[in-house]
Formats: C-alpha cells, sequence, structure tokens
C-alpha cells in the first residue's frame, strides 16, 4: 500500500470542507488519492479545474468493465461505475430530453405558488408546538418530500416506507445492503409505474411510464429521481439555517430584507457541502489535465463542494456572507451538459424557505451548540439527524 490521502477526509465542523482539500489544492489541482474501498483514483478540487472536467465529453459514470473499475465507496448509486459503456451518451441524452420540460424554469416557476402554501402550512404547524421543535423532522424534511412527490405521482403517505429505502440505498460502508436497498426500492417505483400505465396522470412518473425502455431501467431512473429530489434539499435547507443560525446578523439581515433569500440560497449552495465523496468519473481515453496524464479507464472524484471553497476565486471562501458579491457561478449543481436537471426546482424550494422562515420566527435560534449537532455518517448524502431550534 501507498502512502496515499486516504478519502473521504474527516471533517472538524460539519459546516466545514476538510482542510485536506486546500491543502491538497495548494500543491495540485487535480492529485493522486486512495478511495474508501482501497483504490487508487484521482482526487479533483481546484475550481476551475472541476469545471473542466465537469464538461469533458471523454469522462462519463460508465466503465467497459465495471467489475475492475475503480470504486470509491460502497453506494450502488455513486460508488462506482453505472450505466451501459457503449450507449452511455445517447442514454443520457435521452434522459434529459424526456425529464427537461417537467424540470424547465417555466414549470418551476408555476411551481413556486404551491410551494409557498406548503411552507407556510408547515410553518404553521410548528408555530402551534411548544420550543423546542426539530427542524430536520417538522420542516426540512418534509417540504422536499411533499414537492417531490406532487412532481412525480409518488403518494405523500408513502414517506417513510420510501425514506427508509432512501437510507438504505446511501450506505457507502456496504456495497450489498445498498445493493438490496436499492432492489427494494425499484420494486416499489415499477409498482407505481404499472400503476401509472394504468391510470396516466400531469405527473413525471407517467411520462416515465411511456418510456420505450425497459423496466428496470425506468425503475431505477424513477427511484434515482425521487432519491435526489428530496436528500439534497433536505440537507440545504438544515445546513443552511445553521449557517444562519450560527452568526444571528445573517439571520436578521435576512428576516429584515426577504429580497435577500435568492442571494443567501447561492451562499448556502456554495458552502454546504453535506457529502464528503464527491463525483466518480472514468475517463473513455487518455486526458491531459494539467501536469498529469489521466489515463483511459482511471477514476476521476470531482468534488464540487471543494471547488466552492477554492481562493483563488471566492475571497474568504470560507466566510457565510448573505451579501457575497459572485463574479463566478458556484458549482453546487454541476457545470456544462451534466448541470443538475433538478436546479430549479431545489432553486424554487429553497427561496421560499428562506424568503419565509425569518420572516415567520424573526428570533429563532440554535437550541444546542453547532458542535452537539449530529451528522448523518456512513451515508452518501450525509446530512444532520435533527435541527432542533427554539424562539
Amino acid at each position: 500500500m501507498s502512502d496515499l490521502p486516504q478519502t473521504p477526509f474527516s471533517r472538524t465542523d460539519p459546516l466545514d470542507v476538510p482542510s485536506a482539500y486546500r491543502e491538497l489544492r495548494q500543491e495540485a489541482p487535480i492529485t493522486r488519492v486512495r478511495t474508501q474501498t482501497g483504490d487508487e483514483a484521482w482526487l479533483v478540487s481546484g475550481y476551475e479545474m472541476v469545471r473542466r472536467m465537469l464538461a469533458d465529453e471523454r469522462l462519463g459514470r460508465s466503465h467497459p468493465d465495471p467489475a475492475s473499475a475503480t470504486r470509491v465507496s460502497g453506494s450502488v448509486l455513486m460508488g462506482g461505475p453505472t450505466g451501459d459503456y457503449d450507449t452511455e451518451k445517447e442514454q443520457h441524452q435521452r434522459m434529459r430530453r424526456l425529464l427537461s420540460p417537467a424540470f424547465s424554469a417555466r414549470r418551476m416557476k408555476a411551481l413556486s405558488g404551491h410551494v409557498q402554501e406548503l411552507v407556510s402550512g408547515l410553518l404553521d404547524d410548528m408555530a402551534e408546538t411548544a420550543p423546542p421543535v426539530d427542524l430536520h423532522e417538522n420542516f426540512s424534511f418534509p417540504l422536499p418530500v411533499l414537492v417531490i412527490c406532487e412532481l412525480l405521482g409518488v403518494p405523500f403517505e408513502d414517506r417513510e416506507h420510501f425514506r427508509a429505502l432512501s437510507d438504505g440505498v446511501s450506505i457507502t460502508a456496504d456495497a450489498a445492503a445498498s445493493m438490496a436497498a436499492l432492489e427494494k426500492f425499484s420494486a416499489y417505483m415499477m409498482e407505481l409505474v404499472n400503476q401509472k400505465r394504468r391510470h396516466p396522470a400531469e405527473d413525471v412518473l407517467s411520462d416515465l411510464a411511456q418510456m420505450d425502455a425497459d423496466d428496470q431501467e425506468i425503475a431505477q431512473l424513477g427511484a434515482g429521481l425521487l432519491f435526489a429530489g428530496h436528500e439534497t434539499t433536505v440537507n440545504r435547507i438544515d445546513f443552511g439555517v445553521v449557517f444562519l443560525l450560527r452568526d444571528l446578523a445573517q439571520r436578521d439581515a435576512l428576516a429584515a430584507d426577504p429580497s435577500l433569500a435568492p442571494q443567501a440560497v447561492e451562499e448556502i449552495l456554495r458552502m454546504t457541502s453535506p457529502t464528503d465523496h464527491g463525483l466518480v468519473r472514468y475517463a473513455k481515453s487518455d486526458i491531459e489535465a494539467g501536469d498529469v496524464t489521466v489515463r483511459a479507464g482511471e477514476a476521476v472524484i470531482i468534488m464540487s463542494a471543494a471547488a466552492n471553497r477554492d481562493e483563488t476565486v471566492f475571497p474568504g471562501p470560507d466566510v457565510f456572507d448573505v451579501h457575497r458579491a459572485r463574479p463566478e457561478p458556484h458549482v453546487a449543481f454541476g457545470y456544462a451538459h451534466h448541470y443538475c436537471i433538478g436546479a430549479n426546482l431545489a432553486r424554487v424550494e429553497l427561496n421560499e424557505v428562506f424568503g419565509t422562515l425569518f420572516r415567520r420566527f424573526p428570533t429563532m435560534e440554535l437550541a444546542v451548540p453547532v458542535d452537539e449537532l449530529r451528522p448523518r455518517e456512513g451515508r452518501l448524502t450525509g446530512g444532520l439527524l435533527e435541527v432542533p431550534v427554539t424562539w
């Protein structure tokens, strides 16, 4: 075994990214590391190199020999190669063509009024509860679940069932457990898709049900959309609230001027880094990257969270500031042809949340010190187990 840096790196602060990224970035924007599974990979942590790699069509999620490919974790979703090597590009383009109308900026803008109703309803319920209250369980979790369930056509009453399935799929240290959860998740989604074939509605699962694709592909795509559509937004709400309550001047600024919400949301997206595992991609041919050559078949771990703290791009990168000027955009949603299709949806939800929350609860504070917040460990999307607040 070599003495390569071992990922994922440990954190000393749940709101920070590991300092190891900064140290490695100062040496090289792309460097060799050893993954959680013991394999070797290239780690990309510099902003410009991250954007370059995200835009490079010679990198993909598939591998010609998946059994021998480098893995970064045991997660079945993002721990190793996925998809068919020969048809990956065509499949990706087809999926985006199918799903883009459902997640368009126009459709998301039309959705914003309903999201505001959901936000207000959950906050009304919270206001009737004597503090302290777990914001995670009473607000951060149910809101994105309500929204994605309506968009996809998934019964909200199934939330605890697919919550358990999502949790299992995101396990990073046990590949067998993660795969078993995905199989159950896919079976659940297939049952819903078959229902949509019999009784189509105005939702994404009904659209998927009409796809010319095999059932397993449709089911896994539906499961992936449901997983991604709530897990990451839940974490962004939790961490965004903690950032704002760690510095009450930031909370007060947003409470006094809700029009700051879009700016605050972009800072939350830049600063929050719930996962430590990054995006794994595989080179389809040799790629010259700075002073190194990534050989065909080798793995590249793209750390967008580290790039969003790149001191050469963002002055005072570790300072959370709702007034921050942004000459360069963050890469929280990726870049180029792999820009997240759900970015518009996430922004609609987050803008409604942070434009409303502190107007309703201007004296909200954390009920425990930040260092007592418990991280959700061993899961792909990370996050916090609870966020106790009072007012």
